[in-house]
């Protein structure tokens, strides 16, 4: 499992493409070759950028899901959304489709920050507002969601 470090700012151009920042290509060498998953954020108005070898692992999740619920093929259907398989074009950059950018509303700013194992694309704007947002409340969720017990458990 990757493990991705750092938050960048980027450009996007007219035909919507964005130069990846060179810290993340580092980062991601072993797995550029194999491209990326774009797709729209569930809960907030950005976009998310898979490794596809994380992308594979989050579908054999949502595979094992019965279709045959009415809600599994609504979520699957949902999530999926949207979905773009983007590579690095000889230049470093990505190309971000006109419906994802019409989705998180980019501009030519952008933001594109670690999360874990994949990277969320934001545009700048929305970007430092979600952050002044929920920094309002994080020292409240940091505690809910990391500070268990002594041995770390809650």
């Amino acid at each position: 499992m990757i493990s991705l470090i750092g938050t960048y700012e980027c450009k996007i151009d007219a035909k919507g493409r964005m130069m990846m920042p060179s810290a993340l290509k580092k980062q991601l060498a072993s797995t550029l070759q194999k491209g990326f998953v774009l797709k729209r954020a569930v809960f907030q108005p950005c976009l998310e950028l898979y490794p596809m070898e994380e992308w594979e692992v989050l579908m054999q999740k949502v595979n094992k899901l019965n279709r045959f619920k009415k809600k599994n093929n609504d979520f699957i259907r949902r999530f999926t959304a949207g979905v773009k398989f983007v590579e690095l074009d000889a230049s470093g950059r990505l190309l971000v489709s006109k419906d994802l950018i019409s989705f998180a509303d980019i501009s030519k700013d952008v933001v594109v920050s670690s999360v874990g194992s994949i990277m969320e694309v934001w545009d700048k704007d929305k970007y430092e507002k979600a952050i002044d947002d929920a920094v309002v409340d994080f020292a409240d969720l940091a505690e809910e969601v990391m500070g268990g017990d002594e041995d770390g458990v809650s």
